[in-house]
């Protein structure tokens, strides 16, 4: 379920109008013809983004009236946010094993240097 998840939420984020759209409404809950407004898009297209978002559980649509608002859902960002964290640990671990080679190289270059010069 969290993989499927996450490959929905991926897939969503992996397009650059639906991630600024999730950026807008990281700022609050917006109208659809507000999230429309600063994409050179058609009501469609805006729809279908939308949709996506929805579908990705991501966003949250709900009528007002003769209006949709959409409104975030943060704890779907941050599923991917503690998915990315479990590798942070790898990458500093790495990171750290690099840095104690390179600490050891320049040693021997230093010794090297002291032998030859």
């Amino acid at each position: 379920m969290v993989v499927d998840s996450l490959n929905t939420t991926f897939a969503a984020l992996s397009d650059p109008t639906r991630r600024a759209m999730i950026e807008r409404l990281s700022r609050g809950p917006a109208s659809v013809h507000g999230l429309t407004e600063p994409f050179a898009l058609s009501q469609q297209m805006i729809s279908k983004h939308i949709a996506y978002l929805v579908r990705a559980r991501i966003v949250i649509k709900t009528k007002r009236g003769r209006e949709s608002v959409c409104t975030l859902r943060p704890e779907a960002i941050k599923t991917v946010s503690d998915w990315a964290f479990s590798y942070r640990r790898f990458w500093e671990e790495s990171f750290d094993k690099l840095e104690e080679v390179v600490k050891q190289m320049k040693k021997e270059e230093v010794r090297d240097d002291r032998k030859h010069g």
